[in-house]
Order: C-alpha cells, then structure tokens, then sequence
C-alpha cells in the first residue's frame, strides 16, 4: 500500500522517448523509478503528487556520458590548474544520470582509488557512476595491483583507461598496447563484463594506427577498443569511419560549437556509417589545454558537461 513520503510523481501530456518514440503520454514516477507509462494516469487517492505539466515538451532518458573528469582534470599548466571535483547538481543539470570517470594526463597527484570514490559517492547520492582505471600512461594505474584484477572485482571498473597519438602519453608500442588490451579482455571475461580499451586519441599523425597494429598483429575483436575524441580532426574523422566499416566503435566529443558536431554526424550519415557504433561524452570537467606547433601551453580552458545535452538537442533540431 503506497503511504505519504514515497515521492509520487505524475508527468502528464509529454512526447515520451524511450528512446524511441511512444507518443504522447503520461509518465508515474514512485520511489525514484518510472513505475508506468500510460495515458491519462489517474493520481492516486490519499496522498500527495506532484504533478508536472509537460505539454509541448519532450520527455527523454537521463544521458549516458561515458567520458567525464568526475575527480576533475587539469594539471597541464601546473598545481593551480587542477580542475576541481564535478557536483552532483553539474551533472543533473546537464541532463545525465549515468557517467564514466576517468584519469587523464595527471596520474600523479589524482588516483583511481580517488576516482573509484568519487564515482561511489556519486552513486549514493542518486546517479549511475563507474570509473576506467588507469590513466594516460603506462604501467597503468589500479587499485589492486592489476588491470585485470581491477576489471574483475570491481564492479564500478569498466576498463581501462590509455592515450595515443599525443606528446602527453606514454607513447606505448604495439606490443605494450596488446598486452594492456589482453589484460581488459580476459579481466572483462573473469567479471562478466563487456570490457573496454578506452583511448584518448591525440592530435599526434598516427591517429588510430596503434590500435590498428594490434588488431593486425593480434587474435583480439576490434570491439574491445574505444577510441575517443574522433572528430578532433577531419582526418581522424575518416579513420573513425573506416573504423566503423570494420566492426569497431568509436566515440566522439561533443564540441562547445554545436555546428561542428552537427557537421560531424551529418557527415557519418552521408557515408553511411552505422551510427550505432557512435557514441557521444562531453569530456565534461577536464582541462582543455592549447598548444602551439611546438607543443608548448599556450592556453587553457574546463569543459563543461553540458556541451553532451546541447549536441543532441542541435542533431535532433536538425532532423538528423
């Protein structure tokens, strides 16, 4: 029997997406969970509901962001330009309710183990959070001494996090990264997991060829590999594509300037790339440091979350 404080909530009259498309309906919201979605929901008799008025308005999931610097980023111009830690409200705001964290260039004053808290408070206080280990370099980071060892009894741990293709990295050879994504792969198999590579794919001219050396000179599945920020440029843009066509997954950032990541997908779709093997994250709450053609800082700036919510909402404006 259903008593005052459980925090009923009625959403009436919205264009639902589940994501695909029901129509104009009622959502009943009990006890933080979508309890049914129907028309003309009647309210219940005895105790209070919140009522939401959502005519004219779209009513989608919470956005699944799987690139964000929970702990925060930065570090690139020194300590003071360490990028605090995300709140919970930046993320909400944004319209996301699941996140991945991940470690980028500093591995020295910032730790999984921190990360791995990080994502657990923000779990407590209402969200989905999970964490790749590692970081931009090599020997990778973890928690308990292995990446397969973290993959596997971790349950927040999805992967593992590595850069390429950028002077910050680790520059690691076709064998270390093989070794590396070997460890995901069995670690992912003992947990019961999908297991991800998850690479940082730099301005560097190699691109994605380090992952492709692997796959060629290895028996792993193209799928176990990740590369992110696949619209930094056109040309890496097109081995994203090329990638796609041969079974992988690729991951794009959501650009501040949402005409350049209209023109991305817009793109994708003329060369009738699978966008279900496309994701977008923000890279929300990391630094966004600028360097010259000598590789030296010249700038920095924090990414913002909201730059995920702001993408879609200029992709489905476009009708794409």
């Amino acid at each position: 029997m259903m008593r005052k404080g459980i925090g009923v909530t009625i959403v009436r009259s919205g264009e639902i997406y589940s994501p695909l498309p029901l129509g104009k309906k009622d959502l009943f919201l009990a006890g933080g969970k979508i309890v049914a979605i129907a028309d003309d929901i009647e309210p219940p008799h005895g105790i209070d509901v919140t009522m939401i008025d959502a005519r004219d308005r779209f009513v989608v999931p919470g956005l699944i962001d799987l690139h964000v610097h929970i702990l925060g980023g930065g570090g690139e111009d020194g300590p003071a330009s360490r990028v605090p830690e995300i709140q919970l409200s930046t993320l909400t705001r944004a319209g996301t309710t699941a996140a991945v964290g991940v470690l980028g260039t500093d591995g020295v004053t910032r730790s999984p183990e921190a990360l791995l808290a990080k994502a657990r408070a923000l779990h407590e206080e209402g969200i989905s959070a999970y964490i790749y280990t590692g970081s931009y370099h090599l020997p990778s980071m973890t928690i308990t001494g292995s990446v397969e060892r973290d993959i596997a009894l971790i349950d927040q741990v999805m992967g593992v996090k590595l850069a390429i293709s950028d002077h910050r990295g680790s520059q690691p050879t076709t064998q270390e990264l093989a070794r590396l994504a070997a460890q995901v792969r069995v670690g992912a198999m003992l947990g019961g997991k999908k297991g991800i590579v998850h690479l940082h794919v730099g301005s560097g001219k190699r691109g994605i060829t380090p992952i492709l050396d692997v796959l060629d000179a290895t028996e792993l599945p193209i799928d176990l590999f990740l590369p992110t920020h696949m619209a930094r440029t056109q040309a890496l843009l097109d081995e994203g594509i090329e990638f796609v066509r041969r079974g992988g997954n690729i991951d794009l950032t959501a650009h501040s300037d949402k005409r350049e990541m209209v023109a991305a997908i817009e793109k994708l779709i003329r060369e009738d790339v699978d966008l279900a093997h496309v994701t977008l994250s923000s890279d929300g709450n990391g630094s966004m440091p600028v360097f010259d053609e000598r590789k030296n800082l010249v700038g920095m700036k924090t990414g913002s979350v909201t730059t995920l919510f702001r993408s879609l909402g200029a992709i489905v404006s476009r009708g794409l």
